[in-house]
């Protein structure tokens, strides 16, 4: 089958002009007959024509590729966002492009970049990092949705979690056990939503009547939060202070703290209580141990796509809180 099959071509074979296909594969039929409707559908079948999406948009000024740019697909939890994106653009008509940014901002200013020349209708930043292509997709009005993270370069529609709330929730679980040596593992170069989880389970622990004295804090340098986890696991472990409990901000910190805790002999749960906060289904093979704020990053891809579709109607698309639970 030749790959440059034309308008042209399926007229040829119709025996109609390349005005009234044209027409017919842009839904336009009232003007043919129903005979002449068949026979252009029969050609365009037999011939597998398909319409060029670029040309397409350049006629109606609108695309139908969604460019979604993620921070790091080795993540599980964005895997999971980004399969989930893609099947509600797919149901919505839309085809998803993706790109993984492994979390540098020079790479997703090259990806942004690339994307406006594809002229893609949406942009779906999931963990994005501030970066100059940012702030100026963000300074154009694109229709844009961020994804886990806040707009680093300023406001914009948001999906995802209330993670204050969610760290506040494991200080509470901490401190209704009866913790007495709390920790928290973060990332030193950490996003809002690290932040925001931290900052909640310490506020939290102090309505809880625990001092700043007793809660460890623990942050590892790097991208991957595995390294991460397992960084501050050395600091964490190697005091005269080991703690009874820890929250790790994600699945992946908490995979590398108990690692770390394994090479000292030390039982998690058991000598020590690990809550993360994620909770994707890879746990219950990897991580059974694991106790987790289950964040549903399997539903954020209606909840994109609806955020996408209220922008393009032009109507108001703030934020989106998911529920959470503690599983």
């Amino acid at each position: 089958m030749p790959e440059d099959v034309s308008l042209a071509t399926v007229a040829a074979r119709a025996g109609v002009s390349v005005s009234t296909v044209s027409r017919i594969v842009n839904g336009e039929m009232r003007r043919a007959s129903p005979a002449t409707v068949a026979r252009v559908l029969d050609a365009i079948e037999a011939v597998g024509y398909r319409p060029n999406p670029v040309g397409r948009a350049l006629k109606s000024g609108q695309s139908q590729l969604v460019a979604m740019i993620a921070a790091n697909l080795d993540n599980p939890a964005m895997a999971t966002i980004a399969s989930s994106t893609e099947a509600a653009l797919r149901e919505a008509g839309y085809v998803m492009v993706l790109c993984d940014t492994h979390d540098r901002p020079d790479l997703q200013d090259e990806y942004l970049y690339a994307m406006r020349a594809q002229m893609v209708r949406g942009y779906v930043l999931v963990a994005a990092v501030a970066s100059p292509g940012l702030s100026e997709l963000s300074a154009s009005g694109a229709p844009a949705v961020f994804v886990t993270r806040r707009n680093p370069t300023g406001n914009g529609p948001f999906v995802g979690i209330d993670d204050r709330a969610a760290g506040a929730a494991v200080a509470d679980h901490f401190a209704d056990l009866g913790r007495r040596a709390p920790a928290v593992v973060f990332p030193r170069l950490g996003s809002s939503a690290s932040r925001d989880r931290v900052s909640g389970f310490l506020a939290r622990l102090r309505e809880r009547g625990c001092s700043d004295d007793a809660i460890i804090r623990a942050d590892g340098a790097g991208r991957s939060h595995l390294q991460v986890g397992y960084d501050a696991g050395a600091r964490i472990f190697g005091g005269s202070d080991t703690p009874d409990a820890i929250l790790c901000v994600s699945d992946q910190i908490a995979y590398g703290v108990n690692r770390r805790a394994l090479e000292r002999g030390l039982k998690i749960p058991g000598d020590c209580d690990l809550v993360s906060i994620d909770g994707t289904p890879l746990n219950q093979w990897v991580a059974p141990w694991l106790k987790s704020i289950e964040i549903p990053y399997a539903v954020y891809g209606a909840e994109i796509v609806a955020g996408l579709q209220l922008i393009w109607r032009g109507e108001a698309f703030g934020e989106r809180l998911l529920p959470y639970r503690f599983g």
